[in-house]
């Protein structure tokens, strides 16, 4: 880890302690700096602020002092990138002209190891955990690793003490966290997609959402590498114009780009075939676009193609994600709780042969599902539904003529009809199209919920 003095006997405020506020802080304070944190929930029991009590921070819980602003003076503002700007404190912050960050502005700028970063709406956890796999594979022969942090689940802080120059830092990136970086380089930056109708209760506007992506590469320079998708034409335009990196592009349709999906294999333009398509375990066309991408990392990361085919055809799926969960009475089941969106949901009901009974449902963020019209006529068989918009999205399911639908109130009640309405031969797909928040804390826990659902079904 470098030693840097950038925040050196400086004055800093925590917002929020969650995973990365808890690991930011005790990086920092090895960097030299004057802590306090706040968060709203009280904190009087949390073992975490216990620990950072004893090791010299400031906690104040259980409200938002903005008094304090006017008290002393702060250097930084670092936030939890879920906090919304709209926070009280994140105002009287910026209105005082003190920078507001995130923890990966932190964390990156003391890593000695090299890192390459992903975003996207949809796709780019599974790209980030591709790509670790195949890097960890190509570093391994001379004694290094690839780690997978940030929006992944592991903040970037407790990695980065233990990862040195000849390791790899793969990491996932989202849009709160790009709000609040400012001058992160990474070696290889990549967008896998960006889709409307996604975080705009935080961003507000789509063109603000965009802009947040495109964080990711407003620091690269012409020795870096830009990983972009050449089929969302109209964000090609915008990630053309802010980039300054060398670009590559991918397609699912295209053979005039880089990195595109052939017809046994996928391929990079100068016709060679990096990987056979059937050996590839995770199902659906998008996944393939999600390899597309993490080839392209990985070759410009020093990768072959042994590497390559070693990673993708073992990876069996990121968890929450088309997670294959198991096959009970000739059912494939798959858990693809983090289909939080509209979007998410598009790309998984395509990805089987198989008729499909589908559980969907979630938080009412008031759009309607007529785009998922098309799919449901094609690919789904039976479909069960929950949560605020079970009845939206039954207005679909008839809309596409689908026979039986059924509507419940809860997820636990769901798995069960969902099975009843099965034949051998199914897939049995949860893909909520929807937030998580009208029932559950986070679409983690209600994959969690799903996976134990289902394994209750054995023991009826």
């Amino acid at each position: 880890m470098k030693q840097i003095k950038t925040y050196e006997n400086k004055n800093i405020l925590i917002l929020g302690l969650g995973k990365s506020g808890f690991s930011v802080a005790k990086l920092l304070l090895k960097l030299g700096a004057k802590l306090t944190l706040n968060d709203k929930k009280d904190l009087s029991n949390d073992d975490r602020a216990a620990e950072l009590d004893k090791l010299g921070v400031r906690v104040i819980s259980g409200y938002h002092p903005v008094e304090i602003f006017d008290e002393e003076k702060f250097d930084y503002l670092v936030k939890n990138p879920g906090i919304p700007y709209e926070n009280p404190m994140v105002e009287k912050a910026l209105k005082m002209n003190i920078p507001v960050i995130t923890e990966p502005e932190i964390a990156l700028n003391v890593s000695e190891a090299p890192y390459v970063c992903v975003t996207g709406s949809n796709g780019k956890t599974t790209t980030v955990m591709l790509t670790q796999r195949i890097m960890d594979h190509h570093l391994s022969k001379n004694g290094g690793h690839a780690y997978a942090v940030g929006n992944i689940g592991v903040p970037i802080s407790e990695v980065v003490e233990r990862a040195t120059k000849k390791d790899l830092l793969v990491v996932e990136m989202s849009s709160f966290q790009l709000l609040g970086v400012t001058d992160i380089k990474p070696k290889v930056a990549a967008i896998v997609d960006i889709y409307n109708n996604v975080h705009l209760d935080y961003h507000k506007t789509f063109d603000n959402y965009v802009e947040a992506k495109l964080r990711i590469t407003q620091s690269q320079d012409q020795n870096d590498y830009f990983i972009a998708n050449f089929d969302q034409k109209g964000i090609l335009e915008k990630e053309l114009k802010k980039t300054k990196a060398k670009v590559q592009t991918f397609s699912e349709v295209d053979k005039t780009a880089d990195y595109f999906i052939g017809d046994e294999y996928l391929e990079s333009k100068d016709d060679h075939q990096i990987m056979k398509i059937s050996e590839i375990k995770i199902p659906g066309i998008h996944n393939q676009q999600n390899c597309l991408v993490a080839i392209a990392i990985s070759k410009l990361m020093g990768a072959d193609d042994s590497d390559i085919q070693y990673a993708l055809s073992t990876f069996t799926g990121a968890t929450h994600r088309l997670q294959y969960v198991m096959t009970y009475n000739d059912r494939k089941i798959y858990n693809d709780s983090k289909s939080t969106n509209i979007e998410a949901a598009t790309v998984a009901i395509p990805s089987f042969k198989e008729p499909e009974v589908l559980i969907a449902g979630g938080l009412d963020r008031g759009f309607m599902f007529d785009s998922l019209v098309p799919l449901f006529k094609k690919h789904v068989k039976s479909i069960v539904l929950y949560g605020e918009t079970k009845y939206l999205l039954a207005d679909a399911a008839r809309k596409a003529g689908i026979k039986d639908i059924v509507i419940v109130n809860t997820l636990q009640e769901a798995v069960p009809r969902a099975y009843e309405l099965s034949e051998a031969g199914d897939v049995i797909l949860f893909s909520p199209a929807c937030a998580s928040w009208d029932q559950f804390n986070t679409f983690e826990e209600r994959g969690d919920f799903f996976v134990k659902f289902i394994k209750e079904l054995k023991t009826k």
